[in-house]
């Protein structure tokens, strides 16, 4: 795909600024790859179109409060988003801070009530710093004070709901910073329903990062770096994924980050499915052949994101193309509080 294919007009109205009332109510765009047939129909549906024998791979990372707003000495305002913590024997963590010129090598940054106190230790591109925590209880003040960080398009501030309701009601592994927006129209309801027709689920482990929805800016999307996080596929379930595909079940990626896991695991592992952990700038685009994914749940992304390539290699760019189009025209809504596809 080039970087123009990567492109699509949206009107503003359709960029959802919450989710649904009910998680099942969203709308469901479903996606044949063998015929090109597009479906309208609601989330709830989605048991229609998987079997007995399918397996849900279920990203269980959950958003912890990451953002912080702190203040330098002169009393300028300073914005962190604390990415992942830093190796090391004292507290030091990646961070993006905006605007990153406030936040220069030896900075200190005290938040507002004066109980954390951080120290600029490096500088890095696009806002990237490592802060030391010299004083204070990071864990407590994010906790107390930190907001949730809803992504730039949801134009409203995070309320106190938004930190259960950006939440999968399955995550449970805190170290995100962004939500696997696939997994949010899941309700407890409606897995226990698939579970009681034999559809099975698996839980693995991606870390989302800032880097996953950083735009590709490059002339050749294929030279796009992706930034590293974390992911876990444990023994357990690789073979329960396994096990459901010897027994002729689909593996059912429930979002790009759960695909992004599995293939890892795959490359880790010279290209066979099966367990992995570490970290991961695994990026897909076309052309690509998928070892570990059979069908794909996601939700419709931004222009320009390596989300959209990764769903264009999945669907095929010019059904991908269709599919967007026909959503636009549809008024389906979209990103992370949006609507959902399922790729079959």
């Amino acid at each position: 795909m080039r970087l123009e294919d990567l492109d699509y007009e949206l009107p503003e109205s359709l960029v959802a600024q919450y989710p649904a009332a009910r998680r099942e109510d969203s709308r469901l765009l479903v996606v044949e790859r063998a015929s090109g047939a597009l479906h309208d129909r609601h989330f709830r549906d989605l048991g229609e179109w998987l079997r007995p024998g399918d397996v849900l791979a279920l990203n269980e990372t959950r958003v912890r409060p990451a953002r912080l707003r702190v203040r330098r000495p002169s009393g300028g305002r300073v914005e962190l988003l604390f990415v992942r913590p830093e190796p090391g024997e004292d507290e030091r963590w990646r961070v993006l801070a905006k605007p990153a010129k406030h936040a220069r090598i030896g900075a200190v940054l005290a938040d507002e009530g004066g109980a954390l106190e951080l120290e600029v230790t490096s500088e890095g591109g696009q806002g990237e710093r490592v802060v030391r925590v010299r004083r204070g209880d990071l864990d407590a003040v994010l906790r107390e004070r930190g907001e949730i960080p809803l992504p730039p398009y949801v134009h409203r501030p995070p309320d106190e709901s938004d930190r259960e309701r950006y939440q999968t009601v399955y995550a449970r592994v805190e170290g995100a910073v962004a939500s696997p927006t696939a997994g949010l129209h899941f309700t407890p309801g409606l897995l226990a329903s698939l579970e009681a027709v034999g559809v099975g689920s698996a839980r693995l482990v991606l870390h989302v990062g800032p880097g996953t929805f950083r735009p590709v800016t490059a002339a050749d999307p294929t030279e796009h770096r992706m930034d590293e996080e974390w992911y876990e596929l444990t023994s357990e379930a690789a073979s329960k994924l396994a096990a459901a595909r010897a027994a002729g079940g689909r593996i059912v990626a429930v979002g790009t980050t759960s695909v992004r896991a599995l293939e890892s695991a795959c490359d880790a592992r010279g290209g066979e499915p099966g367990a992995g952990s570490g970290w991961t700038r695994k990026f897909i685009h076309p052309p690509y052949r998928f070892r570990a994914v059979d069908a794909l749940v996601t939700n419709f992304h931004l222009p320009r994101t390596t989300l959209l390539l990764l769903v264009g290699a999945f669907a095929g760019p010019d059904l991908l193309r269709a599919a967007y189009a026909h959503a636009v025209r549809e008024r389906y809504r979209f990103y992370s509080y949006g609507d959902a596809m399922l790729v079959v």
